[in-house]
């Protein structure tokens, strides 16, 4: 049975790249039914479609995302840092799919504001090679992360999140510099806008923010590199979600799917966006 929400927001999910838990948020795509689906930036990671290689479960998540799209959900692809390239041509429609730079929503009496938030990382505005090479070491560190998990569970250890901790760790004295929650913040305020959802830093939260300007309420929906988590809008109430992978009813081997050969031709994913001439605007939000 499937969950009902109004509004789900995820991001950073970085497809295409190793370190992204695919089968995770396939699992969670197909336990709920949104209204709408909002995917925030960093969704495909074209900084590893160099690569020439694209995992098939990763593929899976798109037939999915494409499917709700297929059945009327109102769905919505913001871009980001590492899908940045489809800022050169939106807005457009990709399989049913909304590809925007940002989204207005009125959610009853209120005002939302959806965007990546990269706009006001000043170490992805100024430096974006050194954010592509930590990029990809990062990537490294998550694999290493997760070997060194098994062996420890195999042992009735309890698992180390080295990776994770070092991410918020740079993240955090990063955002100290380019004051990315702040600038976000203050705009949502200036604009008067009730919600500001973002992603970005890979760190969940549901904020409420006072200034002397003005209020708004902050949200960041994570990422599906490490976290695992989403947002979530039922009842009148945002939460986050968190997924337990102990709950994962789906596995690789349901789709045949064997860790060995567990690539395909990036071409494939290439032919899957000239689905629809990306040059055909939408109307709405850019």
């Amino acid at each position: 049975m499937r969950r009902h929400l109004e509004i789900c927001v995820i991001s950073d999910i970085h497809l295409g790249s190793k370190g992204a838990d695919a089968i995770g948020l396939l699992n969670y795509l197909k336990s709920i039914q949104p209204r709408i689906l909002i995917l925030n930036g960093d969704v495909i990671d074209f900084w590893y479609l160099k690569t020439k290689k694209f995992p098939r479960v990763h593929w899976l998540v798109i037939q999915e995302i494409l499917e709700f799209a297929a059945q009327g959900v109102d769905v919505y692809y913001l871009t980001g840092n590492h899908d940045d390239v489809l800022r050169k041509i939106v807005p457009f429609d990709w399989g049913g799919v909304k590809v925007l730079n940002k989204l207005f929503l009125q959610i009853g009496k209120h005002r939302a504001w959806f965007f990546h938030g990269d706009i006001y990382d000043k170490s992805i505005t100024h430096s974006k090679w050194m954010s592509m090479l930590a990029g990809k070491m990062y990537d490294n560190l998550i694999l290493l992360n997760r070997r060194l998990n098994k062996v420890l569970l195999k042992n009735n250890l309890k698992p180390s999140y080295f990776s994770k901790n070092l991410k918020r760790r740079v993240k955090r004295a990063v955002q100290k510099v380019s004051n990315f929650e702040t600038f976000a913040i203050n705009q949502a305020i200036k604009m008067k806008v009730d919600f500001v959802a973002c992603g970005h830093i890979h760190i969940p939260q549901i904020r409420f923010v006072q200034t002397e300007k003005g209020s708004t309420t902050y949200l960041n929906s994570g990422d599906w590199v490490e976290s695992s988590t989403a947002l979530e809008y039922a009842n009148q109430v945002w939460s986050l979600y968190h997924h337990d992978p102990t709950t994962n009813f789906l596995k690789l081997e349901d789709y045949g799917i064997d860790l060995a050969t567990l690539t395909q031709d990036v071409e494939d994913i290439e032919e899957t966006f000239l689905i629809v001439d990306p040059f055909v605007k939408t109307k709405g939000n850019e």
